[in-house]
């Protein structure tokens, strides 16, 4: 039984190494993180920029928030990819930077 079932699971990350986390193809996203000086730089490329940009930058911003990252450069080449998988790539991108994710990490949106 996970003794973490109905409670909040905090990881408070800090990146430590540029890391990658997507492929080029279509319907999905490549997320590429970096350790950053002051705050969250972000560079969004994406052929739906005009229609979506808003929106993809708002997940991922989220996701960086609730990942309680504050310092870091973050690229997005999007191809297309839903919400649900611009949060994956982040999420996985943000711990094989921190080096976590060889760790025991409820995936998914688990993490709050």
């Amino acid at each position: 039984m996970n003794a973490n079932i109905g409670r909040k699971v905090v990881f408070r990350l800090k990146l430590m190494n540029p890391a990658v986390a997507g492929t080029l193809e279509s319907s999905d996203a490549q997320v590429t993180v970096e350790p950053g000086a002051e705050g969250i730089q972000l560079d969004i490329q994406s052929s739906v920029l005009n229609q979506y940009g808003r929106q993809i930058r708002a997940t991922v911003l989220e996701t960086l928030e609730r990942l309680e990252v504050t310092d870091a450069k973050v690229t997005v080449v999007d191809k297309g990819a839903l919400d649900c998988t611009l949060k994956a790539r982040v999420e996985c991108a943000v711990f094989r930077s921190c080096g976590a994710s060889e760790s025991n990490i409820p995936w998914g949106g688990a993490v709050r």
